[in-house]
């Protein structure tokens, strides 16, 4: 073989081992990329069915029931302009409150009920996710927001 065809045959070989990595990298970026919802948005239909996303609000006043024989908790999450249902099965942070911020991560059933695997209530009493504040903000002003992008491994 000739030293010009070893040498396309390695760039070839190497142009195809980088895009296969590319394509691993992003691959792995997409199933940790998780979108943050608001209820309004929930009720628009835009957020995506059995698929996991957050979302974020406050937890409306008088809507937390605790099932007294497991750890299941339904409440429902506001953005002042709209609500949706959401069910935990777990423990709850100490600062998760009615009237309070909350963010979940979960999947949204095809019966609209908010299927979440975690909670995250506010740090403390000025601290709320930007996506959240956001949101909130945006729906006291009859707008729907749009889906922000956040880092699956990454805290509200």
């Amino acid at each position: 073989m000739k030293a010009r065809t070893k040498r396309a045959m390695a760039i070839v070989g190497g142009l195809a081992t980088l895009g296969a990595a590319a394509a691993l990298v992003l691959n792995a970026f997409q199933s940790n990329l998780v979108f943050f919802f608001s209820p309004s948005q929930v009720v628009a239909k835009e957020a995506p069915l059995e698929r996991s996303f957050r979302l974020g609000g406050l937890v409306e006043m008088g809507s937390i029931q605790r099932d007294s024989q497991s750890l299941t908790v339904r409440f429902v999450v506001t953005d002042m302009a709209q609500t949706t249902p959401v069910t935990y099965t777990g423990l709850l942070p100490d600062l998760f409150k009615e009237g309070k911020g909350v963010v979940a991560q979960g999947k949204l059933g095809s019966d609209g009920i908010f299927r979440a695997e975690q909670v995250l209530a506010k740090h403390d009493e000025n601290y709320m996710p930007p996506e959240a504040a956001a949101a909130l903000e945006q729906a006291r002003h009859g707008k729907l927001p749009t889906p922000t992008a956040v880092n699956g491994g990454a805290k509200p």
